[in-house]
């Protein structure tokens, strides 16, 4: 194969993907803050001990966790819409889908750190006279949230990742704006590769970040 890289060219528009980089991560922390309250609350009920409150609650759950994000992605740009007669922002709409989706994973891991919440913290808020509203917000979520940061740091990823399914509906982020690049200057695989880099360099130290607070729960448990 006689192809000539040419780099060069890609760097020369590096605007367009940073312009793409910075939507996706302003979509992925948007999701991502959105997520953190909605899996908390989606995890509350599902330790509801009311099968009504429960039923709903799993059911949305395992919609999301069994279906592809793909399909998911799409059903909220095209049938929304149409549904509610409401007409969003393809960026508004991209949020939307990505908080969605993040919230049920959010969920089974704040399930799992709510149960672990010490009882007597609970007790000694009942104690003191705090109501259930005030014992979940004082008390309950931010122990919580303490127990499940490795999990919501990893999700955030996934978040980012995620993103780049946004492009296949006109979103305008960092893959969108690397396909245009590409279709601009005849480089894809220059394009994409640089694409791909960016990915991992945002991604890869949040990952080490993960692993450090991992490694430094373990010690202090010891």
């Amino acid at each position: 194969m006689n192809y000539v890289y040419d780099f060069a060219s890609v760097f020369r528009n590096a605007d367009t993907l940073i312009d793409g980089l910075s939507l996706s991560l302003e979509i992925a922390a948007a999701a991502n803050l959105i997520a953190v309250f909605g899996g908390f609350v989606i995890a509350l009920l599902l330790l509801s001990p009311s099968r009504l409150i429960r039923l709903p609650a799993t059911l949305f759950v395992e919609f999301f966790r069994c279906t592809p994000f793909l399909v998911q992605i799409f059903w909220f740009f095209y049938c929304v819409p149409m549904l509610l007669d409401v007409y969003l922002s393809s960026r508004a709409l991209g949020i939307l889908a990505l908080s969605l989706i993040l919230s049920t994973f959010n969920a089974e891991a704040f399930r799992g750190a709510v149960q672990a919440v010490p009882r007597d913290q609970i007790d000694a808020g009942i104690a003191l006279g705090l109501s259930p509203f005030q014992r979940v917000a004082h008390i309950i979520f931010p122990t919580a949230l303490r127990l499940v940061i490795p999990v919501l740091l990893t999700n955030g990823i996934l978040a980012f990742q995620t993103s780049s399914l946004l492009s296949l509906v006109a979103v305008e982020e960092l893959m969108f704006s690397g396909k245009m690049l590409s279709a601009k200057i005849y480089r894809p695989i220059e394009t994409f590769t640089v694409v791909a880099l960016i990915y991992l360099v945002v991604s890869l130290p949040v990952s080490q970040w993960v692993g450090w607070l991992e490694r430094r729960r373990v010690r202090a448990e010891r």
